[in-house]
Parts: structure tokens; sequence; C-alpha cells
């Protein structure tokens, strides 16, 4: 799963006394650093009302083992490739764990007959916009996946429409715009620049490369959009909802926001590939553009429409673009500063 959102919900769903059970990929390093802090003794991993096991979605000998083991009331499917970039290098293996993956536990909840007794909630994104059909995009706007996630995603959409629709499986899909935070991965362009701009703060780093600067998202946190997923699955009928903040930020913004936050403006020099983020004060180029961390189709603009749940949910994000990225930046200063190599 995205452990960014799998950590922040397993925190929401004990909070609100559940009994949590994850599933995490074998891996020869260790993998679950976002939650050590969720079990009873983190210490000794003693676990509480966390429980983890380990499956694959690309099994479903497993996901059918582990599901009639546990007999859950609720299923969150956050698990997936989500690297846009990297899903056009890994497109087979995106379309099996994406998309695939998701018809294979939708499978296993039919096979052991808990059709009727589960809640299914499928993590569906923004990137199902892409190349967007109008502005803003809400739950009835056609669909324009750009790169192998997007289209895999897709697939996962319409699947999960069709458990519904064929079975009468109480199961929704979560249309979430970007949503960032601290445990964002290193390799998603928020948590690059801030934590780029924490080691450059420390002296431990002097500039960093991007690629497409005047992509614009709508971008939110992380621990707003995981009570939104829960809150689809309270309701008396299954629908579909997206979740957003309706506001745009560029990347270029989140640059340089992140760095005001730690007293530097950064002055823009150049075109294109040959643009470069300067600081004003000391006249050091901290931002350079490297035409690699671009994407063989862009998705340029995204800016979700969240009425409806605001109105069937009760639902709003809380935490402002300022906050999210005084959050981020603020967060990796002190890890850099307790460990300059993480």
């Amino acid at each position: 799963m995205s452990r960014e959102d799998g950590s922040y919900l397993a925190e929401f769903l004990l909070e609100k006394g559940y009994e949590v059970h994850g599933i995490v990929r074998r891996s020869s390093s260790f993998n679950t650093g976002r939650i050590e802090h969720l079990y009873k003794n983190s210490q000794a991993h003693i676990e509480g009302n966390m429980k983890l096991h380990y499956g694959d979605l690309t099994d479903s000998t497993c996901l059918v083992k582990i599901i009639n083991e546990v007999k859950p009331n609720e299923i969150y499917n956050l698990g997936a490739q989500s690297h846009v970039k990297i899903s056009f290098d890994l497109a087979e293996y995106t379309a099996d764990v994406d998309g695939v993956g998701t018809l294979r536990l939708l499978d296993a909840i039919k096979t052991c007959g808990l059709i009727n007794s589960v809640k299914f909630y499928q993590a569906s994104t923004s990137e199902l916009f892409g190349k967007v059909q109008e502005i803003p995009q809400k739950e009835t706007t056609p669909f324009y996946p750009r790169s192998p996630y997007g289209a895999a995603k897709l697939y996962a959409y319409w699947i999960v429409v069709n458990f519904r629709e064929a079975y009468n499986l109480f199961a929704v899909n979560g249309i979430l715009f970007n949503h960032e935070s601290p445990r964002r991965g290193a390799n998603f362009v928020t948590r690059k620049i801030s934590r780029s701009v924490a080691k450059i703060h420390l002296g431990q780093m002097d500039s960093f490369s991007l690629g497409n600067l005047d992509a614009k998202r709508d971008w939110g946190h992380a621990r707003d959009y995981v009570e939104a997923m829960w809150l689809m699955l309270q309701t008396d009928e299954p629908e579909d909802f997206v979740i957003a903040t309706g506001e745009v930020h560029s990347v270029r913004e989140f640059v340089e926001k992140s760095f005001k936050h730690i007293g530097k403006t950064i002055v823009w020099e150049g075109k294109n590939e040959n643009e470069v983020g300067r600081c004003k004060e000391t006249g050091k180029i901290h931002v350079t553009v490297n035409h690699k961390y671009y994407r063989p189709t862009e998705v340029d603009f995204l800016q979700g429409d969240c009425t409806k749940a605001r109105q069937k949910l009760n639902w709003k994000p809380r935490v402002t673009f300022d906050e999210l990225v005084r959050e981020m930046v603020d967060a990796d200063v002190e890890l850099m500063r307790s460990n300059p190599n993480a």
C-alpha cells in the first residue's frame, strides 16, 4: 500500500477502537518504518490491536487465506505501485498490482463468502483525469489517464463499480487528489523538495534537480484524506467521491514556499531545461531542471471539486497548503539534523 496513507489510516482506525490487520510485502530491507510506532511495544514489535500479515496483491491464494482468517468488516485497498513516472518503466508490474491486484482482492471477498458483510474501499486517484476534460474535476468528469499507472487504476475503478452493481458489494472508489505529509516517499516531488531544502538549510547539500516546475496540483494532507476514506464506508449507500482541496499550486510554488520557510528567496533564471532557481540572499544556485524527471505524457493541471463529499460526508480539508509545506520542511530538518544520511 501507499505506506504513507496506510500508516495514517491505521492510526486513525486504532484510535477509533478498530482491530487493524495490514498486509505487508516481504522485502529484503525492513519496510515497516512508517508504522513502527503503532506496535504495542515498538522495540519488541509486540502486536496489540494492529496485526501484520505477509502477502502480495499479485498472489491470489494468500489474499484468500488472509481474508478468510481475518474475516474483516472493512477492507481498504491502498496497495499499489503508485509512482507515476516509474510506471512508465514498470508498466506490466503496475498493471498486475494496481489493476488485476484489485480484482484479486474483490474475488477473494467473493470466494470467502463475504460479499454481504464486508465494505470495500478502493484508493482511486486524480491521475484518472490525466489530460483533464473539464476544470475543476468532479465525480462525473470523463477520465483520460496519461500513464500506465492511470490506466491500471482505471481498470481498478471500473472493476470496483462492476462488483458493486453485479453482486451488490458495498464498494466505493475514493478519487483522491494528491495528498502529502512528512511520511511521503522520498522519490515523490513534494518530499524530494522538503528533504532537499532541509539538507540545504543544514549545509548538507548545495542543489537538487526537478522535472516539470509548472505542473499544477491540488495538494492536501494525507491525515485529512484518510478520514474521508473511513467516512465513505460509514454511509448507507456505497458511492464514489472526489476528495480534494479545490486549490491549485505549481511545483515551482512548492519550491518557493519551502525555501521561504528557511529564510531563502528563490529567483528563477533561464528557460525550460536551462532554468535555475537562485538564492537571492547568497547568489547560490539551489535548483536545476533535469529532463529525466519529465514524464513521456504529462498531466499539467489537476483541480478537484469535492462539493459532493462536503455535502454528503460532511468532510472538508483542514490543513492549508502553507501549513503542509511548513510541516514537511520542519519534519525533514529534524530528520536530517539527527541523521544526515536519512
